[in-house]
C-alpha cells in the first residue's frame, strides 16, 4: 500500500503539472507590437528633437 502512495504522488503532480500548463496557456487579448513601436517611435523623436547639434567640431 505504501508503494502505491509513492506511485500516486508523481501522478499527482503530473495532473497538476497540466492544469497549470493549461491555465498558463490560455488564450489572452494579443496586444501586437503596436504600443512597443508607438513608444519607441516617440522616443526617437524626443532624441532628436534634443539634439543640437553641439558635438565637438
Amino acid at each position: 500500500m505504501a508503494a502505491l502512495a509513492w506511485l500516486l504522488i508523481p501522478l499527482v503532480a503530473a495532473i497538476a503539472a497540466g492544469l497549470w500548463g493549461t491555465w498558463a496557456n490560455r488564450t489572452r487579448r494579443v496586444r501586437g507590437d503596436g504600443p512597443e513601436l508607438d513608444g519607441y517611435a516617440r522616443f526617437r523623436k524626443a532624441m532628436e528633437k534634443s539634439d543640437t547639434g553641439a558635438r565637438g567640431a
